[in-house]
């Protein structure tokens, strides 16, 4: 309920903001280069999902450990690959923001 309550205040400020600055974009004649970074600042979204996906694999890569001491080299080693495929939203997510900061 905690994690909801958290999203949904994220969400709530990232479109407040949003809100906010669209009337300045509109009103200056650099209407494209507003929205582009608009745009790169939209697409970091992708970095909470990493942040959030990495602490999910810690915390179950630590609860398995207490669980089952034995495993932990395993565990650690499948963790470390979790955390990479986890990693890999948010470097998707940097691209697109360098891409549309530089090239667009």
């Amino acid at each position: 309920m905690l994690f909801t309550n958290l999203m949904v205040n994220v969400y709530a400020n990232l479109f407040s903001s949003i809100a906010a600055v669209i009337p300045t974009l509109l009103a200056d004649n650099t209407i494209g280069e507003g929205l582009k970074f608009l745009g790169a600042g939209v697409s970091s979204i992708g970095f909470m999902g990493a942040g959030i996906g990495q602490g999910q694999v810690g915390q179950g890569a630590c609860m398995a450990i207490g669980r089952n001491p034995e495993m932990a080299s395993k565990i650690t080693s499948t963790m470390i690959i979790a955390a990479g495929i986890a990693e890999s939203g948010a470097i998707y997510a940097l691209v697109i923001a360098i891409l549309l900061i530089f090239v667009a």
